[in-house]
């Protein structure tokens, strides 16, 4: 297709002339409505000034007779200008005026009419146009009084020469602008579909180009880079999900199916075959709890779990973790501790519970003090769990006084599959600050990883819910499924 017929099929270009059209029709409107009212006025100066004229001509009549009418005539007839006048006798003879021949039957009509004529003074043969009014009097003679056409048609003239001339105006100003957008907006779309076909072949850093107008065609490519953005994010973490199936899950599967064969190589007792299958159990529920939370951080990331939201309390989140995972602190030698306010959420209670219970299963797995903190400080071992409501945000926190994350690791912390270095001896995936991280933006939100000097505050912000401080959800037991 060549330039000028992607232009003119272009949506600018055809709303270029169809508001064209829309305003050639309004103009022609416009100066029609003023010609007419034009003739109109001048119409009724005619009439006006013709039955005053007759008015006197009569009044004269009756005053001084056929002479002084007659006298009448003869100088108005000589008066230079466009006025009319013709009286005739009973028989038809004319008798005064400047009028030298009419249209047949008009004297013979009383009343208006539109007439060609012509003068007695005219030296051409063209006749002329007249509105003339013709009266009787008295013994038969007829007055004819009139006025020349001429001013009138002149004057429509200029009116319709105007209208030809601004409608082309118009029209050749209107194409030339809708030429113009239609170039413009057709040069912003072409880099647009370019963009798109880079993407298209797979080059997801492509983003389309963003003017400085702020018109709807810039806030499109913001809103579509903004999508763009996120989809190049999503399928990152899927590159990076699939490598670390890879790597990660390589080394439980190869060790389940070691022990499996060494299991059978041996031709041991019962017990041995028990304690085999219990270790192959064991290896087995920690594989489907890491693919339990792949596919709960799977869901968090692409909105599905949106449709279960509900009003709550997540106080009574809190409380209920604290409730849950209070016995397994305190075999690890940890104290758990809670502190909550009323912090009203609308959100995915299940979701929201297995993060705050990831944190928490973080905290008492990582958050054992290093050997010179404990005596220094008594709370040492203490995991505080909070949840309180600021401004328009819910602010679910645990805070341990262990080791904590350095500030250059905290933003790769929360990568699926990421262990950092004085973590890699202890049992676990990887997945849970993923987790947790996903079920906050899920909401809307954010994970927060602070410095609790010395430790870890690890904080899931969330929007609060709307008037939610004056109902509150009833408490619910939760029971999370275990995805540190």
């Amino acid at each position: 297709m060549t330039a000028f017929g992607k232009l003119i099929r272009t949506t600018a270009f055809r709303l270029t002339l169809v508001y064209l059209f829309l305003f050639a029709l309004f103009a022609a409107s416009l100066l029609a409505y003023f010609a007419w009212n034009t003739r109109r006025l001048i119409t009724e100066q005619i009439t006006t000034t013709v039955n005053v004229e007759i008015g006197e001509i009569t009044s004269i009549y009756n005053r001084r007779g056929l002479h002084g009418l007659l006298t009448t005539m003869g100088n108005r007839a000589l008066r230079p200008g466009a006025n009319l006048y013709l009286l005739t006798a009973p028989n038809g003879q004319a008798l005064a005026g400047n009028v030298g021949s009419l249209a047949p039957g008009v004297m013979s009509v009383q009343g208006w009419s539109e007439t060609a004529y012509r003068r007695i003074d005219d030296q051409d043969k063209t006749d002329h146009r007249a509105l003339v009014r013709v009266a009787e009097m008295d013994n038969g003679f007829r007055l004819l009084v009139g006025r020349d056409l001429e001013e009138r048609r002149r004057l429509f003239g200029i009116v319709a020469k105007a209208a030809q001339w601004s409608i082309l105006v118009v029209v050749v100003l209107g194409i030339g602008g809708g030429i113009f957008v239609a170039r413009r907006v057709l040069h912003r779309i072409d880099a647009m579909t370019g963009t798109t076909r880079r993407i298209m072949a797979g080059d997801l850093s492509g983003r389309l180009p963003v003017g400085r107008s702020g018109d709807e065609l810039d806030r499109l490519a913001e809103n579509l880079n903004v999508m763009l953005e996120r989809i190049e994010a999503l399928m990152t973490g899927l590159k990076e999900v699939s490598d670390n199936i890879a790597h990660d899950l390589k080394t439980p599967l190869t060790r389940l199916r070691n022990r499996a064969e060494e299991a059978l190589a041996r031709s041991g007792s019962e017990a041995d075959y028990r304690a085999a299958l219990e270790r192959t159990i064991e290896e087995s529920d920690g594989l489907i709890r890491t693919f339990n939370a792949l596919l709960m951080i799977a869901r968090a990331e692409s909105g599905q779990a949106r449709g279960n939201m509900d009003d709550f309390d997540g106080a009574d989140v809190a409380n209920g973790i604290h409730e849950l995972y209070e016995p397994l602190a305190e075999d690890d030698g940890m104290t758990l501790q809670v502190k909550t306010a009323p912090a009203p959420i609308h959100g995915n209670r299940e979701l929201i519970s297995q993060a705050v219970a990831n944190l928490v299963e973080n905290a008492i797995k990582y958050g054992k003090p290093d050997a010179g903190v404990e005596p220094m400080k008594a709370d040492a071992r203490e995991i505080l769990i909070e949840a309180r409501r600021e401004g328009d945000q819910v602010l679910l926190s645990v805070t341990d006084h262990g080791p904590g994350i350095p500030e250059g690791d905290r933003k790769h912390a929360v990568e699926r599959f990421v262990r950092l270095e004085a973590s890699r001896t202890l049992p676990g995936s990887g997945l849970g600050l993923s987790l947790a991280s996903a079920v906050a933006t899920l909401h809307g939100g954010e994970l927060r990883l602070g410095d609790a000097h010395p430790g870890l505050v690890a904080t899931l912000v969330l929007p609060a819910r709307a008037g939610g401080s004056d109902r509150l959800a009833a408490q619910t037991q939760d029971v999370p499924q275990k995805a540190a």
